[in-house]
């Protein structure tokens, strides 16, 4: 499977403008071999834009996901995108996969808010993270802040994903996490993690680029730097690592309990 990431700069909270540049991405990306586009995290309608998540959630399966679905459909490409999602009296940071007929195959609302914003705009996620089939690789959905935490990344490689998508928003000053964690998460799981980033400012916020698409041997297959990017890999085959670049901390792992 062929995986692009877009690295963008912050974008305007207008779901019609926003909608506009993404169906542009999509369509470039698919002429390319594209199978699969992951976007950032609350990519609608925008990560540092608090006043919009609640005013402007939509449900799941409301005009949003249809969209997306649309534009996935339309290029013949799957789409992993963050979104403010609206469930009764709920804002969630969510995030969710369409395939390339445009059907919903995988959907995660965040466990691990992050920050004051986070945890003042959203409901905490109560669900285990999704693993799912999408081009007939097992795949895993985690946000931003969880794959930090070895623990989530764990549980999807225990249910069989092969490939964890993670939409972020991270800001300067937190490197550590594309440089380090996110291919220790690989490494450790022998999964390729995808790790969708902005740059640049948002307000306040400044995001610090550095995405990743980390092979299941911790290296990476393709990373950006500070500025708006486009990276494109292609999934390897686990049988195309030499034997010693993969973890076997599955077989060999003990437990004192």
């Amino acid at each position: 499977m062929r995986v692009a990431i877009v690295q963008p700069q912050p974008l305007s909270s207008d779901p019609a403008q926003i909608f506009a540049i993404i169906e542009t991405w999509v369509d470039g990306l698919s002429s390319l071999g594209v199978d699969m586009v992951v976007l950032p995290e609350l990519i609608l309608p925008g990560y540092n834009r608090p006043e919009d998540h609640r005013s402007q959630a939509q449900p799941l399966g409301g005009s949003w996901c249809k969209a997306m679905g649309d534009i996935a459909r339309k290029n013949g490409c799957a789409i992993c995108y963050g979104w403010a999602e609206r469930l009764d009296d709920d804002v969630f940071n969510a995030a969710s996969v369409v395939d390339k007929t445009g059907a919903r195959v995988g959907h995660y609302r965040k466990i691990q808010l992050f920050g004051d914003m986070e945890r003042a705009s959203f409901a905490f996620g109560t669900e285990p993270p999704p693993v799912f089939d999408l081009n007939g690789t097992r795949t895993g959905l985690l946000i931003c802040y969880d794959i930090e935490f070895p623990e989530h990344a764990r549980a999807l490689a225990r249910a069989g994903a092969e490939l964890i998508l993670v939409p972020t928003a991270n800001p300067v000053g937190y490197d550590h996490a594309p440089d380090l964690l996110v291919r220790a998460r690989a490494s450790e799981n022998a999964a390729v993690v995808v790790y969708a980033n902005y740059s640049g400012p948002d307000r306040e916020v400044v995001f610090g680029g550095l995405s990743v698409i980390a092979g299941s041997d911790g290296q990476a297959l393709a990373q950006a730097g500070r500025g708006p990017a486009m990276l494109i890999a292609d999934v390897p085959e686990p049988t195309d690592y030499p034997k010693e670049a993969i973890s076997v901390q599955f077989d060999d792992l003990r437990s004192l309990e």
